[in-house]
Formats: C-alpha cells, structure tokens, sequence
C-alpha cells in the first residue's frame, strides 16, 4: 500500500472571489491561482471540453489546504443553497483555532453567521459558521487547562 499524505479539499462553487474572500477572512492564504483546461484535465475529472479557474488555499506555515474552483465551463450544476448536516455529501471542512469567539467575531464582521450556536463539551467549544454558497466550516477551539501544583 502506497503512503498518503491529506493534500486538500476541493469545492466547488459559482462566485470564486467570494469563496476565497471567506477563507481568506478565516486565515487561510492563498498559494496560488491557475485556469484548468485540455485533455489532461478532461480526463481526470470526466468532464471532455471543461475549463475551470481554481485557487488553493493553505493555512498559515502550510499544512493541508483548500482547492476552490469554479467552471467557465460547462455551466455549473446547482446544489442546495443553505445545506444542512443530514444532507448528503460533503458536511463541513474543520478548522482548529487558537480562538473561537475572536474568529466569529471576525467572520460576524464580514457577514457570516452561525448555522447554530456555540456548542461547549470535555474542554472544546465549536460553532458552524456557513459561508459563501452554503459552505459550511466548522471551528473548534480547546480551553487551555491550568493544573494546581
């Protein structure tokens, strides 16, 4: 068996500066920009004749990241506007951050809201916050411990 190494995620949505305005707002930054178009990338992807624009996103110091895309073409296949846990397909991208309430306050600023409310359980807090096209990216912050001595 082959050795694998999580690369990153990718999603696909129509609005691309606005897909990546959000993950830059989280503090992913962007490693780079390219058009994806020829008989490589018909043949991967399935789809003979596709021209999509991409960007990927790292966090800070590397690590796994995020693939945005969006078609040029063919047009794109509408999926649920405000998808929900139980809907089926991918259900959120997971991020752990040194402060929850500092992020949501950050995204709170730019226009993304809570899919729910802050949920607080054995030391972690978490919250779904829902970006542009109903991504939804959940956050999770661990309260530091202090011992007595």
């Amino acid at each position: 068996m082959a050795n694998l190494r999580f690369d990153h995620v990718g999603i696909t949505v129509a609005d691309l500066d606005a897909a990546t305005a959000f993950f830059v707002t989280l503090g992913l930054e962007v490693e780079g920009t390219a058009s994806m178009e020829g008989e490589f990338v018909d043949a991967v992807i399935g789809i003979p004749g596709s021209h999509s624009r991409i960007v990927v996103l790292r966090p800070p110091g590397g690590g796994a990241g995020v693939e945005l895309s969006t078609f040029v073409t063919p047009d794109h296949l509408p999926g649920s506007p405000a998808p929900m846990s139980n809907e089926l397909g991918i259900r959120n991208v997971m991020f752990e951050v040194d402060d929850l309430s500092a992020v949501l306050d950050v995204l709170a600023a730019n226009g993304y809201g809570l899919v729910g409310d802050v949920g607080e359980q054995g030391g972690w807090r978490m919250a779904y916050v829902r970006g542009p096209e109903g991504i939804i990216v959940a956050l999770a912050d661990q309260e530091a411990h202090t011992f007595d001595s």
